[in-house]
């Protein structure tokens, strides 16, 4: 399974000339929030800091050693998207005040390492007709209600955009497929994620991050979803990003009624599929793609996001945590999904049972993902060191939803000292 296409490295080799220009990264910079402006008709004014923020990001791009073409394109397109969307989001608030009242009751997040069905919850979610989850257009051109062909030009840009990717990588397209006018991660709508370090290695992003505080990058999500429900009917919000585990206690404070989904799956099953999937889209940016560097980032990076979100749990409020064990939720879901509704005081319908079986039916590749621990300097023992006890919640969690009401005719829990190497089941491309 090719990483990056041989189109990819054609348009790597046509781009070098305007890679050039981050060599001056200041200038690249106020070039990219000029078009931004200049796009909505308005300026930063008091924002300010957003676009320093940012923009300390973007010269952290600038600076890795052997960025491509299109790594430097691609970055250059995402910032002054974000940019664009940020001053679109702060117009229709300045312009309609009544935006700011409008209420994000009882929002949902669901997080959790990569790769334990994340996705998968997500979209069975979001398929609900009294939920909601944004679509992906709508995270790239947040705005009200507005002409349908404007609307239209809107979707068509993504969709142009969505179809690339399997054209640069066709190991991405298979790994997580995305669609246009599907819901997606929030993380297309927050300014600051660990998204920029999975898109390449970054260095001192990590450490600025940690650092920082997120409450008004999650007051800007909310702002964003306020624009999206404003005119519409509401409905409750599905959200999703993996490493929103980071961020409990500060999702929290602004969404004081929020639930969150944790997903649970054994680390040392997944793992070596977040390396695959990090060594493919930071082979789209770098020139060459230090594997064990990969390996030492991932299993770094997601066992702490384990370690955090057990330390926040214990702040939260009784209740706000539902736990989803992987293995139940995928071998047995027209049982346990129900479950899950109830537990999130969402009613359950016929309607929800024919979507839950739409999405379990969808299409699948013929390619597999296929990845070995190995390849990136680990072994298994390396993830049940870092993750200490963790593995072994796990599995208490899968043994007791299975003992509990349920009882649903699942399969052990995968042993914490298999799976290094393995094809993905037929549902798990998405999860």
């Amino acid at each position: 399974m090719r990483r990056i296409s041989t189109t990819a490295r054609a348009l790597n080799l046509l781009l070098t000339p305007a890679a050039r220009a981050r060599k001056s990264p200041e200038k690249a910079w106020a070039k990219i929030v000029a078009k931004a402006e200049a796009e909505v008709g308005a300026d930063f004014g008091d924002d300010q800091a957003f676009v320093d923020d940012l923009g300390y990001v973007f010269h952290r791009f600038a600076e890795i050693p052997g960025l491509t073409g299109l790594g430097w394109s691609s970055t250059a397109s995402d910032f002054q998207s974000r940019l664009t969307n940020r001053l679109r989001i702060r117009h229709r608030h300045a312009e309609r005040p009544e935006i700011g009242a409008e209420p994000i009751e009882r929002p949902v997040f669901i997080v959790g390492l990569p790769r334990t069905a994340t996705t998968l919850t997500h979209r069975i979610l979001a398929n609900s007709r009294e939920h909601r989850g944004p679509l992906l257009w709508e995270m790239l051109h947040t705005d009200v209600e507005t002409d349908a062909k404007l609307r239209d030009r809107r979707i068509r840009d993504v969709e142009k955009r969505v179809a690339a990717v399997p054209k640069l990588s066709p190991a991405l397209n298979v790994m997580h497929p995305i669609n246009a006018r599907g819901p997606e991660e929030s993380l297309f709508l927050l300014p600051h994620t660990h998204y920029h370090l999975a898109r390449a290695p970054l260095a001192g992003y990590r450490e600025w991050l940690d650092e920082r505080d997120l409450t008004e990058d999650y007051r800007y999500l909310k702002q964003a979803l306020q624009v999206l429900q404003y005119g519409r009917e509401r409905r409750r919000w599905i959200l999703k990003t993996p490493m929103d585990l980071f961020h409990l206690p500060v999702i929290h404070k602004v969404f004081p009624d929020a639930t969150i989904i944790w997903t649970h799956r054994d680390p040392t099953t997944v793992i070596g599929s977040c390396c695959s999937m990090t060594e493919t889209m930071w082979a789209l940016s770098v020139k060459q793609v230090d594997r064990a560097a990969v390996g030492e980032f991932c299993l770094g990076l997601l066992a702490e996001s384990v370690e955090r979100g057990r330390d926040a749990r214990a702040q939260l409020p009784a209740g706000t945590i539902v736990d989803v064990p992987y293995h139940v939720l995928s071998s047995d879901p027209h049982r346990y999904v129900p479950d899950l509704y109830e537990q999130l005081g969402a009613k359950w319908t016929d309607e929800d049972a024919d979507n839950l079986a739409g999405v379990l039916a969808r299409p699948a590749t013929d390619r597999k993902h296929e990845y070995d621990l190995a390849d990136y300097g680990l072994t298994s023992n390396d993830v049940e060191a870092a993750f200490g006890d963790y593995p072994q919640l796990v599995n208490r969690i899968n043994t007791w939803r299975a003992g509990s009401r349920l009882k649903p005719r699942n399969r052990a829990p995968a042993s914490s000292t298999n799976l290094t190497s393995r094809a993905e089941l037929p549902y798990e491309k998405a999860m």
